[in-house]
């Protein structure tokens, strides 16, 4: 498996722990993704990497705002998206 597809399914699990009310244990999760994402998207082209900082800052916003449904589906579509993209 891909760092790229390893990643991705880490964004849907821990988009799914949120969606379940476990945001204590998705924020821990969070991070680590949010690394990991860093990592796969760092030898980007400058779009995709100016694109990873809207949504990262869209996701970091929805998590001050304890948007959990909000920040789920920014990880499981957004940023999913944008690994696929940069994995074609």
């Amino acid at each position: 498996m891909s760092a790229l597809s390893q990643c991705q399914n880490q964004c849907r699990q821990c988009a799914t722990l949120f969606r379940l009310g476990r945001d204590v244990e998705a924020a821990l999760t969070m991070v680590d993704v949010f690394e990991e994402a860093q990592q796969c998207l760092s030898s980007a082209s400058v779009e995709v990497q100016q694109i990873w900082a809207q949504v990262l800052m869209q996701m970091l916003d929805c998590q001050e705002r304890r948007d959990w449904l909000g920040l789920a589906d920014y990880m499981e579509y957004e940023l999913v998206e944008l690994l696929e993209d940069e994995q074609r």
